[in-house]
């Protein structure tokens, strides 16, 4: 009787340490999605320097016309962007935020950086954040599915030869990266992936070396937890294995200087990728600073490569 006693007593704590994982690592309440600033920046002394560009990016992207949309996940979620036309016609960036965040905190500047490319952008708040419903974030697990669908419906409200340009920063990089190793429409042309981590594995170790703990005895409890409370294996895919797979040109961005998803994680996506692709340092950027740090850098390769792309496939089909 002791030993079963014993028994339940680790059971219990396992399950209660496991639910803490969940909830601090995963769920996002309905409070937690209010934002009271008036100008959402993201935490950290990193972001300080370039809290007056950012806010500036916010006012002229508020005061811009724009069109809001919504799309069902294959589990019931509502999911809203908003549409910010360059030109009718004009490839259409279908971008993605990070973690915890939502899409003008993360994408400030991203319409900003669209129209000087002459693309349009629609800027997509995750499930679990902002506008859209949920209140479970799973790493790019249920995340990268949702994207295809944002594609489905791009196509079906654009017409059949719109050009899509998957974007994500931070988690939203390795969200559209997941997405781009699923059999894609050919009117998806190309990835931008900035900051993205291997896997949502690799990225909570990292992250659990950060706060002094050992990883090989968290970890399994973090897992164990979005098993049981929130019904996904965190496992299930990665960054890393989908670029294998991937068919379309991808253009990786990371700050050599990114002290929360580290630098190296590009680096190993990018070895990974089976496509064509083209990996950027941003010498001096911390986590998600690239554009903001070099954006001639930024704008100048990015136009380049999909350039380049373009005509090897005007030559490749002459």
């Amino acid at each position: 009787m002791t030993l079963l006693v014993i028994a339940a007593i680790l059971v219990v704590m396992i399950l209660i340490i496991a639910y803490i994982c969940f909830r601090l690592t995963f769920y996002v309440s309905k409070g937690q999605k209010v934002c009271l600033e008036e100008y959402p920046i993201p935490a950290g002394e990193i972001y300080e320097p370039w809290r007056d560009v950012m806010v500036n990016w916010m006012k002229e992207t508020r005061a811009l016309p724009y069109r809001e949309y919504s799309v069902k996940s294959i589990d019931g979620l509502t999911l809203r962007a908003k549409f910010y036309e360059y030109a009718p016609g004009a490839t259409i960036e279908l971008m993605i935020h990070g973690y915890r965040g939502n899409a003008e905190r993360d994408l400030c500047g991203g319409v900003q950086r669209c129209f000087a490319l002459g693309h349009s952008a629609l800027v997509v708040d995750q499930r679990a954040c902002g506008s859209s419903d949920g209140n479970i974030i799973t790493f790019g697990i249920r995340e990268h599915l949702d994207c295809l669908k944002w594609v489905d419906f791009l196509i079906e409200t654009f017409g059949s030869d719109v050009k899509i340009l998957l974007t994500g920063i931070s988690m939203g990089a390795s969200t559209v990266l997941m997405a781009a190793g699923q059999p894609l429409p050919e009117n998806v042309i190309g990835v931008l992936a900035d900051c993205g981590y291997t896997s949502a594995k690799e990225i909570i170790k990292v992250v659990i070396r950060q706060m002094k703990l050992p990883p090989k005895l968290a970890y399994p409890f973090v897992k164990l937890g979005a098993l049981l409370f929130g019904g996904f294996d965190l496992e299930k895919e990665t960054a890393i294995s989908a670029v294998a797979r991937c068919k379309v040109p991808v253009i990786f961005y990371h700050g050599e200087s990114d002290d929360f998803v580290p630098c190296y994680m590009s680096k190993e996506n990018f070895d990974a990728c089976a496509s064509s692709k083209k990996l950027v340092t941003i010498p001096g950027a911390g986590h998600g600073l690239c554009y903001p740090v070099d954006p001639d850098t930024y704008l100048s390769t990015l136009r380049n490569f999909f350039a380049e792309e373009s005509t090897a496939v005007q030559n490749s089909n002459a």
